[in-house]
């Protein structure tokens, strides 16, 4: 399982266009630009438990995205099949090994 900073900006990064400005402004603070509660409190003049509760509510609804549409989920696969075929291809492996991977990349798509 990836770090909870990382997962975040994953799904933010996936799912950011369907977030208001307001949950984009906090969560890019907070994830991207390493702002604290406070500091995101002060800046809307408005009070961290505010900022604490719509953050906490917009990862939720991320989860709740990722949950749906898996776009994550079928990168992370991505990824790890990409990572296969170029062992496989550094290695000299067999080519039904990288048809085989290919056509596993092609399904998820």
């Amino acid at each position: 399982m990836i770090d909870k900073t990382v997962r975040m900006n994953y799904l933010y990064d996936f799912y950011q266009d369907l977030l208001t400005d307001k949950q984009n402004q906090y969560m890019s603070m907070y994830y991207l630009d390493d702002w604290s509660l406070g500091e995101i409190a002060e800046h809307f003049e408005v009070s961290r438990q505010a900022v604490y509760d719509n953050i906490k509510r917009t990862e939720a609804l991320l989860e709740e995205y990722e949950e749906k549409l898996k776009l994550l989920h079928r990168y992370e696969q991505r990824k790890e099949l990409y990572d296969k075929l170029k062992t496989v291809i550094q290695e000299s492996g067999s080519p039904e090994m990288m048809i085989e991977t290919i056509n596993k990349l092609e399904k998820l798509e």
